[in-house]
């Protein structure tokens, strides 16, 4: 059997596309690999082109390849994805050492590359790459936002809803292989349905979802805040098997900025929307994503940005700097007036504020017993979460004792903590 590495780069979104295209594979004759760093005769690059330092990593993993497919240890290299979707030409011109390279949902011409034959009753199967009791659920595809600074409808093109009974249908597939956590992703979970039943739709879809044997935790990931659906949050509110956890990107706090982003609300509106959720939901931990150094973003914008973070105190908080990206609405009306040092300044005093936050919140849970998931052993410690940390992007717990069971939920009581991770021990049941 011929082995395929696949190197999969971006976000969660793109981790379901390279194994739904794994599983095609797989039952065509192939070997499959996940991110192996170890090279295989056939590698498949499915890349980012989101952002600067994205699109940077996404060319350097290109060009690592090449090197060892010249140094013989790679036969035929493909790269498929985002950042071909928007410079196919540019990179064939740059980089012709790549045999071929694919936009997105190109997976019918991948696999005709590599003469293998697209099974569409396969649709709804994925070859997971993640530990096997997680996984993400994409349940919709592209956006229907313009926001000035995103390219991912540019890229992506409009929103398209995956029909609810093929995600049910995906997710009992993944609850049958050892799911017990499922992540719902898309560009605008809050959106979804709109367009094949004419109302948003992600609470029913949650509320089905809970309902399928083996799966325990549903978590909310890429709510947007303009119209967000407030039977959503009374299924967070009423539903045990979705974590008290939502990821939702306000990107800033500033009317001016909001307006200038087009993102569609104002600061009242977010306002409005965190004070709904801690009350109808007073535990639930917000993850939000802020971007500084958008165009005209002055000092007093940035200083109000701060005063958010202080007085929202998110559990969870990641922060980029504007880059600027080709043909977006920002791109094309505004200079790239921020310079580059002052945007690395407000990343890192954001940062400042959240770690200060984030130590204080963790110092908060120590004497106080949680459920958590064990992911792995590392070391002399079971690595766990909570249903208020995700995988990769949140804290984790710590817990000293081998003997736990990856997959398996325990209690764990806080003995410790720090701004990042919590410690615990198992609590003794009397």
């Amino acid at each position: 059997m011929k082995k395929i590495n696949i190197i999969t780069l971006g976000c969660s979104k793109n981790i379901v596309d390279s194994e739904r295209l794994a599983m095609q594979l797989q039952q065509g004759g192939y070997l499959l690999l996940h991110n192996s760093p170890q090279p295989a005769r056939i590698t498949i690059i499915n890349t980012c082109g989101f952002i600067n330092d994205a699109k940077e990593e996404a060319i350097d993993t290109i060009l690592q390849c090449v090197q060892a497919k010249q140094r013989g240890e790679i036969e035929q290299l493909f790269v498929m994805g985002c950042l071909v979707q928007r410079y196919a030409d540019a990179l064939r011109k740059e980089i012709p050492e790549v045999d071929e390279y694919f936009g997105v949902n190109s997976f019918a011409a991948i696999l005709q590359q590599l003469n293998a034959a697209q099974r569409d009753a396969l649709h709804t199967q994925r070859l997971i790459s993640t530990p096997q009791h997680y996984a993400y659920l994409k349940v919709a595809e592209g956006c229907n936002w313009h926001c000035g600074y995103c390219a991912i409808p540019l890229i992506r093109g409009k929103y398209v809803s995956t029909p609810l009974p093929d995600l049910l249908q995906e997710a009992t597939s993944l609850a049958g292989q050892g799911v017990r956590e499922l992540m719902l992703v898309a560009q605008d979970l809050t959106y979804y349905g709109l367009d094949l039943y004419h109302k948003r739709s992600i609470a029913p879809l949650v509320h089905s979802l809970s309902q399928i044997e083996g799966i325990e935790w549903l978590r909310l990931h890429y709510g947007y805040p303009t119209q967000f659906p407030r039977d959503l949050i009374d299924e967070m509110h009423d539903n045990p098997k979705v974590c008290k956890y939502l990821d939702i990107p306000f990107q800033h706090i500033n009317d001016g900025v909001l307006q200038r982003m087009q993102r569609g609300h104002s600061q009242k509106d977010i306002l409005n929307l965190i004070e709904t959720l801690r009350r109808r939901c007073p535990d639930v931990a917000l993850r939000t994503t802020l971007l500084v150094g958008y165009p005209n973003e002055d000092e007093a914008a940035f200083e109000e940005l701060l005063r958010f973070v202080q007085d929202v105190r998110f559990e969870r908080l990641g922060v980029f700097a504007y880059s600027e990206e080709d043909g977006t609405h920002a791109a094309t009306h505004y200079a790239d007036n921020v310079p580059a040092a002052e945007k690395q300044r407000r990343c890192d005093e954001v940062m400042r504020l959240q770690s200060r936050i984030s130590a204080q919140l963790n110092e908060a849970k120590v004497g106080k017993t949680f459920r958590v998931i064990a992911d792995r052993i590392e070391g002399k410690y079971t690595i766990a979460r909570t249903q208020y940390d995700s995988p990769e992007v949140d804290g984790e717990v710590l817990i000293a004792d081998t003997s736990l069971q990856a997959g398996a939920f325990y209690q764990v009581t806080i003995t410790s903590a720090n701004e990042f991770d919590l410690f615990g021990e198992l609590r003794v049941e009397n």
